[in-house]
């Protein structure tokens, strides 16, 4: 596999652990495409960040793959829906770290840094225009955060959260399931918007599929407090982008904070960028130096599993995604 970003690339000590661990198997890694038609015809498993229908096409002994990644929608095309191939993800890889980093701008909008970092740049002493422009800096215990998606990252969200004394509610598919651990109120998706007036702070951490494309709109805006702030570490095609602005600009919400996007890298002449009371992130929220560490004793101790023949960790379910 191999990604413009260094941190996205598997290391060099990665497949050579892997070879040491399991001398029964021949592991190749690979950072390029040139030639790799050999190698997925004769891979059985295959652990990769992305897989096109033509790559796909070309294997002959297929029977795993896993994706260091959360979300699985980019190899879900139709013909690995249909095929006997299984698909693992590393949901619980990046749930600790990113939730830290939900924590953090829950934190950053209620205390107004981002406000509070631009006066310092221009040395100005900003506290009267920090508490009263806009809403007022806030306290988090006692406010209400409310959840769209209860996996790895919700379920950690909703630890922390609690523990600091804020009130969670969810959204969650399976209501019969039950609270997770520190979720004080679950809701059904079609009582979304309940959930959404009761929210000081909503975050959006489900996965990218038919039902939660655009999920954040116009209309969903129109539904939160006016002093709600909306964090998005999903994905980026599940807010309404130019929705977001309008709502941000007219304040009919009260600030928001973006770790993913529509397009990515965020273009240079995009308006997310000059939006007051907006804070971006370049999609850091995963970033660790544990990371490829994490990834490994997820991925050994399921090829471990797989070898024994026994039931392996982390299936996405191909017809719901996720």
């Amino acid at each position: 596999m191999h990604h413009r970003f260094a941190l996205w690339n598997v290391p060099p000590w990665f497949g050579e652990r892997l070879s040491q661990e399991f001398p029964q198997l021949q592991i190749t890694q690979r950072t390029g495409y040139d030639g790799i038609e050999q190698d997925l015809r004769d891979a059985e498993i295959i652990f990769t960040i992305s897989l096109r229908p033509q790559q796909f096409a070309a294997t002959r002994s297929l029977r795993w793959i896993h994706a260091p990644t959360a979300a699985v929608h980019q190899l879900l095309f139709d013909e690995v829906v249909n095929s006997d191939v299984v698909v693992t993800n590393s949901r619980e890889v990046h749930g600790p770290v990113v939730a830290e980093h939900v924590m953090a701008l829950v934190f950053a909008l209620a205390k107004k840094l981002p406000q509070a970092s631009a006066f310092q740049q221009k040395h100005i002493w900003g506290q009267e225009a920090i508490w009263t422009d806009g809403v007022h800096p806030r306290e988090i215990a006692g406010a209400t955060l409310g959840l769209i998606g209860v996996g790895s990252i919700g379920r950690r969200v909703a630890q922390m959260a609690s523990a600091l004394g804020m009130r969670v509610i969810a959204v969650r598919e399976h209501v019969e399931k039950g609270n997770p651990e520190g979720v004080q109120e679950v809701f059904a998706p079609s009582a979304l918007d309940e959930m959404l007036k009761q929210s000081d702070y909503v975050v959006l951490a489900a996965p990218l599929i038919a039902a939660t494309h655009g999920l954040m709109n116009a209309g969903r805006f129109a539904v939160m407090k006016p002093e709600a702030c909306l964090i998005n570490v999903g994905r980026g095609a599940q807010v309404d982008e130019a929705a977001l602005i309008e709502a941000l600009r007219t304040r009919r919400i009260a600030g928001a904070a973006l770790d993913v996007f529509e397009r990515e890298p965020l273009p240079t002449d995009s308006p997310l960028w000059s939006v007051e009371n907006l804070l971006i992130t370049p999609h850091t929220a995963g970033l660790t130096e544990k990371l490829w560490h994490r990834h490994y004793e997820l991925f050994s101790d399921n090829l471990r599993r797989y070898l024994a023949q026994q039931p392996l960790r982390f299936v996405v379910d191909k017809q719901k995604g996720y």
